[in-house]
């Protein structure tokens, strides 16, 4: 009997310990579980609307837009897929069935595989334009579709011609929640013959954007191709909170006039990065309005992050600042950046009569390959909308830090060319080493510059820098800094 009941209570205790490890191990499964998700939460939070600090500590980003409750397909309206047939109407009809779910969450419009051609045409919040693989949205290349608009309130003119210019094929304004992505299908703005009547002076207006969105905010634009558009070809204007990754952008490298990349022009908290950019002007130039009306819109382009890129420009640069800069840009990052086969790599351009200011620009991690000149500071980029400019708005360009470049095949590693008006304030380099292709000795070209050189670096810097060694102890003050050795010749 003894020996029964102690088996018994034996059973129950070996139970109890089985039921006791369930219950924690259940628990602790349940617990993993909950963090395994939030954590995939987070991340895809991260991976597609850019949530991010950096610069003055900015939170970058918001909350992914919602999956879209209600999905259309271009077809449903009565689109044809052959480029020949026009869409225009059907693009219409379905962004405005999605313009009535807004207050639902919007709606998702996808374009299936084909070549879908089209005049331009505007989006709406709360909306997802999403290109399938081997889906190709076309502009009409006639110039009478395109529709003409005011000048950019910034630029108080067309950029090229005086008053009206022409809109974007896709285009935006006033908008919030807008998603531009796909499967790499492709927006081709067909812009051969808008580059011919340019150079023929044939145009009586500025050409238009590939994709111009405006006054907007939570915009991402991901995994698509961007190809020949007539003018500048993705160009957020006074937009906040903007994500751009995994874009491909061309447009031939030659005979393709302003045909920039990616142009931010008085954007604020915005990320570039996963982009291979190869175009027929900047890959990516970042501004803020133009002269006198530049000044008087007074929006800067701040906190912009750009990295993981790849870029090509055999015309202008890999990454420029201004030269329309006249509201200010600052706190821009750049890292991680490979030019290669290029004109310049890195350049800021401005003028007298720009005003503004250019501060607190950070380059990391930059790698030349077969680059003309790497870095360039210019302040005589004179170039005006008009005679109303004041000569007298001078601007600032200081802090400004180049840390870890590298590259081969380089003809002038740096040019900075400031001015007795206009001085380069604050400019550091740290670890930098460059193979040069000239053999001259005034390859590290400067003009009116303040900043300082710390450690070692390839080619040896101009005498206007002061020289610190790595544990930023000062070796040898600059005995001036107004000293210049620019040279054009090469």
């Amino acid at each position: 009997m003894v020996e029964s009941l102690t088996a018994t209570l034996g059973r129950l205790q070996h139970q109890r310990a089985l039921v006791s490890l369930f219950t924690s191990h259940r628990t602790l499964f349940v617990v993993l579980w909950i963090v395994a998700f939030a954590s995939v939460f987070v991340w895809q939070r991260n991976i597609v609307d850019g949530f991010f600090a950096f610069g003055r500590g900015v939170r970058q980003g918001k909350p992914l837009p919602r999956l879209r409750p209600v999905a259309f397909n271009l077809t449903d309206f009565g689109a044809v897929g052959d480029g020949v047939a026009v869409n225009t109407e059907a693009f219409e009809r379905a962004i405005s069935a999605i313009s009535k779910l807004g207050k639902r969450g919007g709606a998702q419009l996808n374009v299936p595989p084909g070549r879908w051609l089209t005049a331009p045409f505007n989006l709406t919040s709360h909306m997802t334009l999403f290109l399938a693989q081997d889906a190709e949205i076309l502009g009409i290349q006639d110039e009478k579709y395109w529709p003409l608009m005011p000048p950019l309130p910034s630029y108080g003119y067309g950029r090229e011609h005086p008053g009206p210019r022409f809109g974007s094929l896709i285009h935006g304004q006033n908008l919030k929640d807008v998603v531009i992505t796909g499967h790499n299908g492709t927006i081709n703005g067909q812009g051969q013959t808008w580059w011919k009547k340019y150079r023929q002076k044939l145009l009586n207006h500025t050409r238009g954007p590939l994709v111009q969105i405006m006054w907007s905010s939570d915009i991402v634009i991901t995994n698509i191709t961007l190809r020949d558009s007539p003018f500048w070809t993705l160009h957020p204007y006074d937009c906040k909170n903007v994500t751009i990754r995994n874009v491909t952008i061309l447009a031939p490298i030659f005979e393709a006039p302003n045909t920039d990349g990616i142009d931010p022009d008085s954007c604020e908290d915005m990320v570039i990065e996963d982009c291979y950019i190869s175009v027929g002007d900047d890959g990516i130039a970042i501004k803020s309005g133009w002269d006198q009306y530049g000044i008087a819109y007074g929006r800067p382009s701040t906190n912009i992050l750009i990295r993981n890129l790849v870029v090509r420009s055999m015309v202008s640069a890999g990454i420029s600042i201004g030269s329309e800069m006249s509201g200010g840009v600052s706190h821009v990052t750049v890292e991680n950046l490979l030019v290669w086969g290029s004109r310049r790599a890195v350049r800021i351009k401005t003028a007298p009569g720009r005003g503004g200011y250019v501060k607190h620009i950070t380059y990391r991690n930059l790698t030349f390959d077969n680059v003309r000149v790497g870095i360039v500071i210019k302040t005589d980029y004179n170039e005006h909308p008009d005679e109303g400019y004041d000569r007298k708005a001078l601007p600032v360009l200081e802090d400004i830090s180049f840390t870890s470049v590298h590259g081969q095949g380089v003809r002038v590693p740096v040019r900075i060319h400031g001015s007795e008006e206009i001085p380069v304030r604050n400019v550091t380099f740290r670890d930098m080493s460059v193979g040069i292709t000239y053999k001259k000795k005034h390859i590290f070209q400067c003009a009116f510059v303040e900043g300082r050189v710390i450690g070692t670096i390839f080619p040896a810097p101009c005498e206007n820098l002061d020289r610190y060694d790595e544990q930023e102890q000062l070796v040898k003050r600059s005995s001036s800094q107004n000293i210049t050795d620019i040279d054009y010749d090469f």
